[in-house]
């Protein structure tokens, strides 16, 4: 698939989901991506992409950002608590908070930069326990923990187990963010963007589809 084929289906999901139009963000997901295939999309003209590591993050996207104006960078991977000062310094938004020790260290910090990443909440649907994320039942109690520490929550994220219905996750984040009054919904991939955005995906995460196969070699 081409980048302009997934923005395509994206905007024809919003239209079936009667949604504005643009009102999902399509992140490309660059991590482990040679900095020449990142370069074709920036080319395009696309210009919100996801990261998984901090430290891959940086060494990739300071010189990018003075090439290309208007970039975005979302960590979507799990952030270390070592690494919030610099995540904090690089990410427009992180959408991987899970766990109070994270969220106290990323408050600590916005205070001493002075600036804040949006920040999205990782909530585990299928209760994994390989898998990071708070549990529903202990979503809206940590939701209100960040925020009593001045986080700006602007959402939540999920990635639903591989071998479940997607959508039944879906449809429970959005409960949950309804309930407390959160708009922003980080949900689907490359296999599933289009039922995410039926059930009000603000952001899809679309990796190898626009980039073409990862090398982990």
């Amino acid at each position: 698939m081409s980048l302009t084929e997934i923005t395509t289906r994206i905007l024809k999901a919003e239209e079936l989901a009667g949604r504005p139009k643009g009102s999902a963000q399509l992140i490309a997901v660059s991590k482990v991506q040679p900095n020449a295939r990142v370069e074709a999309v920036l080319e395009q003209g696309h210009r919100l992409f996801g990261e998984n590591k901090v430290q891959e993050a940086e060494g990739k996207w300071p010189d990018f950002k003075q090439q290309f104006e208007g970039v975005k960078i979302h960590l979507i991977g799990p952030l270390q608590t070592n690494k919030v000062k610099n995540a904090v310094a690089l990410f427009d938004a992180i959408h991987t908070v899970d766990r109070p020790k994270l969220a106290r260290k990323l408050a600590t910090e916005i205070q001493t930069q002075g600036k804040s990443p949006d920040m999205f909440i990782q909530v585990n649907t299928g209760e994994e326990p390989q898998k990071a994320g708070v549990i529903p039942a202990d979503a809206d109690a940590f939701i209100k923990e960040c925020r009593d520490l001045g986080l700006p929550i602007i959402g939540l994220m999920v990635i639903p187990p591989v071998d479940e219905e997607a959508s039944l996750h879906f449809a429970l984040l959005r409960k949950i963010a309804q309930r407390n009054g959160l708009d922003g919904l980080s949900m689907g991939m490359s296999s599933d963007f289009e039922r995410a955005v039926a059930l009000g995906a603000t952001h899809v995460r679309v990796g190898s589809a626009i980039f073409g196969a990862r090398d982990y070699g």
